[in-house]
């Protein structure tokens, strides 16, 4: 079992940034690429970024390259998001999940998920 619980989610100004962290317990995540999804209103849930377990390549949805980084910090089983360049597109729940990455895209065939943070970007 893996539990996840996600922290820093906000309200934040277009053209902000806000930090988003995920602490896991449980069972060892060195099997496991982690990363962060999301659903806005009214919308389906899509991934938003992935980091392997193996090499830490990290890979984006297009729609949040080079304003979202993922990083992992595998001894203290946290991930985070730093989100800049904040859009009101991106007001959503942000997941912390259990990530892998296909040709397909990113996905969570682990079926680990955490809460959810809240995301607000308005002025």
């Amino acid at each position: 079992q893996v539990q996840l619980v996600e922290s820093g989610g906000d309200l934040a100004q277009p053209g902000g940034s806000l930090r988003l962290s995920c602490q896991a317990s449980g069972e060892t995540l060195d099997y496991y690429g982690m990363g962060w999804f999301r659903r806005a209103p009214g919308k389906e849930r899509e991934a938003v970024s992935c980091i392997s377990n193996r090499n830490d390549r990290a890979d984006y949805a297009d729609f949040v390259k080079g304003r979202f980084t993922i990083a992992r910090d595998k001894a203290k089983n946290t991930v985070s998001l730093q989100m800049d360049s904040l859009e009101s597109e991106d007001t959503a729940i942000y997941y912390c999940a259990t990530c892998r990455v296909t040709a397909a895209g990113i996905s969570n065939p682990y079926l680990y998920w955490g809460q959810g943070t809240q995301v607000t970007v308005s002025s």
